[in-house]
């Protein structure tokens, strides 16, 4: 099988952190043994690339042999469809599908898709759609796991003897609601003066393990997600989160100790921090995630091209033997 990634989010130079996701899924897939080619358009260089996207895609497309093309988000889907040469597999990842006129677009391509995949059960309920199939993004789990906090300290020049709340992502982002989560530690700073906040952005995809490690609690409080990636790495590295309940986060975190979901306050969300905290324990999160592995999500993703291919095939033949 052949297929083609177009996507308008993938890692960068001078943004690493940039649709880190969709090249790891690449990456999990090609080692199952899906021959994988990637036609990344970059939107931050120009937002003339999204129209002139059409013409690499079409020329890709028409010119070399593949079985379908896999679009990532709504615009990418959009564009992959302008050709029916080829059958299209949509993935939304979350915010686009709750909101404004990017809602009605990501319904209209999902009904005009081959096949849709979505991260979590709320997204499936935005786009309305009952064959989409949940598969969230998987975790590395050979790159997020367990380390000794004081030697991940040291290498990230962090300071020991301290209590350190992390935040994973884009603060600036205004969904991402970084003025409660400041609120809610200046709550906890006032309890516990040894306490820290820690940003990771824009840091290389490799370092934010040691981030997990060095950290004592994660904190998200987001007014909207899909199945937020960073709170499944940080379960891989038995890291305690504190987060409200948006996407597939109380799903996530079921069963997991020292966790909590919570209300989007910063009363709340300080009250659980601190608790957390206090306790000066890590999580059984590792062991209650594994289903999130990735390439065991890799395999869910090659049903789906499978499925969507079910009538190539020749009855009974399997394209994979793995």
């Amino acid at each position: 099988m052949r297929v083609l990634v177009f996507t308008h989010m993938y890692p960068t130079n001078q943004h690493p952190e940039y649709g880190v996701f969709v090249q790891q899924q690449v990456e999990s897939l090609r080692k199952e043994g899906v021959e994988t080619d990637v036609l990344f358009v970059n939107p931050k260089t120009s937002k003339w690339n999204y129209p002139w996207s059409l013409f690499r895609l079409l020329k890709r497309a028409y010119t070399r042999r593949y079985d379908l093309i896999h679009a990532h988000y709504v615009f990418a889907g959009l564009v992959a469809r302008c050709q029916f040469h080829l059958p299209l597999v949509v993935t939304h990842h979350g915010d686009e599908t709750f909101h404004g006129w990017q809602r009605r677009l990501c319904w209209g391509i999902s009904r005009l898709a081959s096949g849709v995949i979505v991260p979590s059960a709320e997204v499936k309920r935005a786009i309305g759609l009952e064959d989409a199939a949940v598969i969230p993004c998987g975790v590395d789990f050979e790159l997020f796991k367990p380390m000794a906090q004081d030697l991940s300290r040291k290498e990230l020049g962090l300071p020991q003897g301290k209590g350190l709340i992390l935040f994973a992502g884009d603060y600036l982002k205004q969904l991402k609601r970084f003025d409660l989560i400041q609120e809610a530690v200046a709550l906890v700073k006032a309890k516990a003066q040894d306490v820290d906040l820690v940003v990771a952005f824009k840091q290389p995809y490799e370092k934010i393990p040691l981030y997990m490690n060095a950290c004592d609690v994660l904190v998200l409080a987001s007014d909207r997600e899909g199945s937020p990636q960073v709170i499944k790495e940080a379960m891989a590295c038995n890291l305690p989160v504190v987060t409200v309940n948006v996407g597939d986060t109380s799903e996530v975190l079921e069963g997991v100790d020292g966790c909590h979901v919570c209300e989007q306050n910063p009363e709340e969300i300080a009250s659980k921090l601190f608790s957390v905290l206090s306790s000066h324990r890590r999580t059984n999160g590792r062991e209650l995630t594994r289903r999130y592995e990735i390439q065991g999500i890799a395999k869910k993703i090659i049903n789906e091209y499978e499925k969507v291919l079910g009538d190539r095939l020749r009855p009974g033949l399997s394209l994979f033997c793995g």
